[in-house]
């Protein structure tokens, strides 16, 4: 059971917990369409049964074993178009905090956490409701691989399967939010380039020649920036540069 926070100022002041649950982010919106919920709410589940990756992805989660829970915040303060950086700040936090566990953590274009070598141990899933074009709220869904040691993908890790040690999930769950408040609270102060530019400064891949997929074709390129609207900007081997979206690109790694 978590319980309200004491140590933030907003986030996590209002606690819904479930037992189990489809995904905390499609509960979330329920609550947001019925008007039950306010900027800083926390929806958190034990198990979550279908939760939601990007690309359309099932994320897989142990009953009681990892962190599934989804922020209900409201970025009025931005544009649509700036959303990205909500992204940044949101993958900047996680990786702060997690980072005292798991030094080589590196954030994963758009916004999985991942430890090189070892598997991604964490993802991010923002959805948005609008009203004409302007935000209502941001759903930010978050899922951390904390103490699950098997998983159906060779792909993914967890803090316990590369460390070793078992963690208390209230715990670190009360560390992350803590840290996410820091972290939006920066976004609110306007710290845009300062935001940003740790993001860059800890992208896996950053200004490393590697193997990428763009629609059938396998290429060499390096990734050296992200576009204002959130893509994957390229240098390839010609000296041209372009940008690509989430759906446009696949790493090879």
């Amino acid at each position: 059971m978590y319980k309200i926070l004491a140590n933030t100022i907003f986030l996590g002041k209002d606690v819904h917990f479930l037992p189990e649950c489809h995904s905390t982010n499609d509960t979330a919106l329920m609550l947001v369409k019925k008007n039950m919920v306010r900027e800083g709410s926390i929806v958190i589940c034990d198990h979550q049964t279908e939760g939601k990756g990007q690309r359309g992805n099932h994320w897989q989660s142990g009953y009681k074993l990892n962190l599934t829970f989804s922020l209900i915040l409201e970025p009025d303060f931005m544009d649509i178009s700036e959303q990205f950086y909500l992204n940044m700040c949101i993958s900047n936090s996680l990786r702060k905090i997690l980072s005292d566990y798991l030094p080589d953590l590196k954030v994963k274009w758009p916004n999985d956490l991942l430890v090189p070598n070892y598997g991604k141990i964490g993802g991010i899933l923002i959805e948005n409701t609008l009203s004409r074009n302007e935000w209502d709220f941001a759903v930010v869904g978050i899922g951390l691989n904390i103490n699950q040691v098997i998983f159906d993908s060779y792909l993914a890790s967890s803090l316990k399967k590369i460390t070793g040690s078992d963690f208390d999930l209230e715990e670190i769950f009360r560390l992350v939010v803590t840290h996410l408040e820091q972290g939006y609270i920066q976004l609110k102060k306007g710290k845009w380039r300062e935001i940003q530019q740790e993001y860059l400064h800890h992208l896996f891949q950053m200004d490393t020649w590697a193997e990428y997929r763009i629609g059938i074709e396998q290429i060499t390129a390096k990734i050296v920036g992200i576009s204002n609207e959130g893509k994957l900007r390229l240098l390839f081997e010609d000296g041209s540069i372009d940008s690509y979206g989430l759906k446009e690109i696949s790493f090879l790694y």
